[in-house]
């Protein structure tokens, strides 16, 4: 298996509580860390947008990577969600057995 962190906005902690508690309750994560309260500046349908939001850090699997998209995109109030997924290169090798073992295939 292949460990990454997928990182998910939220506009809110009641969003981002839900959307962590569920991926860890459905074994699609095995952690989600919110980060609260940061900025973020983007385009949206042709306007520059500003809006303080939750960061998500899951760490997960590459092999569950589409179901947490599937997962998220329901549980989320955004048309366009940011789901992003980053390659973990390294990690303790006693933490990546126990990220594999919590999240299952």
């Amino acid at each position: 298996m292949s460990l990454i962190e997928i990182r998910i906005t939220a506009p809110d902690s009641e969003v981002a509580d839900t959307i962590a508690r569920t991926l860890v309750e459905e074994r699609l994560a095995a952690c989600v860390q919110q980060l609260p309260a940061i900025t973020s500046t983007y385009r949206w349908e042709g306007e520059i947008e500003r809006a303080t939001e939750i960061l998500l850090l899951a760490k997960s699997t590459a092999e569950a990577f589409e179901q947490v998209c599937a997962r998220v995109t329901s549980l989320h109030p955004y048309e366009v969600p940011e789901i992003l997924a980053v390659p973990i290169e390294k990690a303790l090798g006693a933490y990546g057995t126990w990220v594999e073992e919590s999240v299952r295939d």
